[in-house]
């Protein structure tokens, strides 16, 4: 019989509504009993300030962590910025990505996150060598995750064309080559030596599939990543799967949609479609599927995403970052589609500052407040269910027993609304976080120690001549 622990949590977000003197009590990494108006009793670990569900960061490039605070000389463009980026993917290898993962997830950890989605296409070695693991670089990053203690969705990512123009695919060259398999049947082959570790031991993996972009991945070989997630099968070119998945059964399908305009206008010339009308005539859109970015749709692209209740996943400090735009949240919101939120490029590792973005860049946009309440910004934030872990992301019996308790008596947060905490606080104010029960970080302080020495450690080397 697994012990059982009883966690105190002063003010607690629950799916009613904020709650005073609540006790969590856990066992075997679930929540057993949850009440509320009840005093701290002998025994009771005692969280600081505002507890909420462990956060989910659902579209994640671990590597792009090494570009943070170095990709602004000049300006620039999104295009000159991934020149950067592939310099970096150049120069990693399985055991030096496993430093940098390691370190990165525990940033993660440090802000709150308790389960990541890793859009994962650094798979082979130089010139696109296999390496002896054809998996090498993922089981990396399932190493780090468990190292760090969140769980990770792997989210492998078939890439198979350079780029995208009104002549039609590019082939790969360079640094991409690193990310390509032969064709879409050979990623689907690969895939399918990893596989899910949800329940014991330390590594909590669930795998997914993702489309890199409609750039990157020919359309004919769109619908067989989608039905290798469905229903792990491949589907010749042409033939759907089971069109628009089934929510809570297939696993989870992710991509970039639309965040350049140049996108648009290359699906266009090629296809005379969007990217989004695209992959509804493949049959790629469902309540499995994840768009991330979602920034220059149309209102066709917004009605269908929503029809299909898929999620779109917003990276606002990325999406500023790179200058791509302010996609339409709140119009796909209510249109049906499911919102989920990604650090992405890890310009910051802060969902608490994601979430209060989605809001304040629907202000910028609009010229009006409001437009997202707190509860949907929490509600981005824990949408464990976009990254294939619907058992999470609430603090109610049966859920997996992940929470974050953020202090409410720092210089950012003292004063404020328990209820508005996500529209005061930051990564900076997380005291403790518990991931399937366990305590990862508690006051403040990782359980690897100094998680920046540890950055420092991993990312200094690659950018050494």
């Amino acid at each position: 019989m697994s012990a059982r622990t009883t966690f105190h949590a002063p003010a607690a977000h629950l799916p009613q509504g904020l709650r005073r003197d609540v006790r969590l009590t856990v066992e075997a990494g679930r929540f057993v009993e949850v009440s509320d108006g009840i005093p701290a009793q002998l025994g009771d670990h005692r969280l600081s300030g505002v507890v909420l569900p462990g956060l989910a960061n659902a579209h994640s490039h671990a590597f792009h962590r090494a570009l943070r605070g170095r990709t602004h000389t000049g300006g620039g463009t999104f295009w000159t910025w991934r020149e950067g980026m592939y310099a970096i993917a150049a120069r990693l290898e399985p055991d030096t990505y496993l430093a940098l993962a390691r370190a990165v997830y525990a940033e993660m950890a440090l802000a709150g996150v308790s389960a990541v989605g890793e859009f994962h296409y650094l798979h082979h070695a130089a010139g696109g060598k296999r390496y002896m693991d054809p998996n090498a670089m993922g089981h990396a990053l399932v190493q780090a995750a468990a190292d760090a203690g969140i769980r990770l969705t792997l989210l492998d990512t078939c890439y198979l064309a350079g780029g995208l123009d009104g002549a039609g695919y590019a082939a790969l060259e360079g640094p991409q080559l690193r990310f390509g398999d032969l064709d879409a049947e050979a990623w689907a082959l690969r895939v399918d030596d990893l596989h899910d570790h949800t329940d014991g031991g330390p590594a909590h993996v669930r795998v997914g599939a993702a489309i890199h972009s409609v750039r990157a991945v020919p359309r004919p070989d769109l619908a067989v990543v989608a039905g290798w997630a469905r229903d792990g099968a491949v589907h010749p070119p042409g033939e759907h799967g089971a069109h628009g998945g089934t929510a809570g059964t297939s696993r989870p399908v992710h991509l970039h949609l639309s965040e350049q305009p140049a996108e648009n206008d290359a699906c266009l010339a090629a296809h005379g479609m969007t990217p989004t009308a695209l992959l509804e005539a493949e049959g790629v859109l469902g309540p499995d599927l994840s768009a991330v970015h979602a920034t220059h749709l149309t209102d066709a692209d917004v009605a269908l995403l929503g029809r299909h209740r898929a999620h779109a996943c917003f990276c606002p400090t990325t999406e500023r970052d790179l200058a791509d735009g302010i996609g339409p949240a709140r119009a796909l919101r209510d249109a049906g589609a499911r919102l989920s939120l990604g650090s992405d490029q890890h310009a910051v590792i802060d969902l608490l500052e994601e979430a209060r973005a989605l809001e304040m860049h629907e202000r910028l946009a609009t010229l009006e407040r409001g437009r997202l309440a707190p509860a949907d910004l929490l509600g981005a934030a824990t949408a464990h269910d976009s990254i294939g872990w619907p058992d999470a992301g609430r603090l109610e019996v049966g859920a997996r027993a992940d929470l974050v308790a953020v202090r409410d008596d720092t210089v950012r947060t003292a004063g404020s609304d328990p209820a508005q905490i996500l529209l005061a606080a930051t990564a900076a104010d997380v005291d403790t976080v518990v991931v399937d029960g366990r305590v990862v970080v508690e006051q403040g302080r990782h359980q690897l120690g100094d998680v920046g020495a540890l950055l420092a450690e991993a990312i200094a080397p690659l950018w050494q001549e």
